[in-house]
């Protein structure tokens, strides 16, 4: 069994929530005690199990000062549909939703809404991207780990 199926056999319950909480710490880290406040898990001794469990899937580094960290660039199928921003972890898609929503709005702002061809076409285009995209992005939160 290879790194990447390892990770993904042991990365699920509270493991996942573990690490979860710790992408969304990102370069700051965490240490046990900041994990079972944020989790509500019993004790920071079930914390640092899950961590080291983490830790040993390589998943996350301990740092100088013993906080932990993720690492960088590991593809765990489960969380590779989000990106960390500000703390919160948010689905790929929902960026594209974003733009494409924005970009129909624009359109509907500068060009007055006539019945020809173009602007038919471009609403139809317009309009299916922002579906398909939103679609995916709640499709998405709904499969995250918690």
């Amino acid at each position: 069994m290879d790194d990447k199926e390892k990770a993904r056999s042991e990365l699920k319950g509270t493991t996942l929530r573990v690490y979860w909480a710790l992408l969304k710490h990102g370069e700051r880290g965490a240490g046990p005690r900041d994990i079972m406040r944020e989790l509500g898990l019993s004790s920071p001794s079930v914390a640092a199990y899950h961590i080291e469990k983490l830790r040993s899937l390589g998943l996350v580094e301990k740092t100088g000062d013993g906080a932990y960290i993720p690492k960088k660039n590991v593809d765990v199928e489960v969380v590779s549909d989000f990106v960390s921003v500000l703390g919160m972890m948010l689905p790929r898609f929902f960026f594209y939703s974003v733009l494409f929503t924005t970009m129909l709005i624009t359109f509907l702002v500068v060009y007055p809404l006539r019945p020809d061809p173009q602007t038919v076409v471009a609403l139809v285009f317009g309009l299916t991207a922002s579906i398909i995209f939103w679609a995916e992005t709640l499709r998405v939160m709904r499969r995250r780990p918690f």
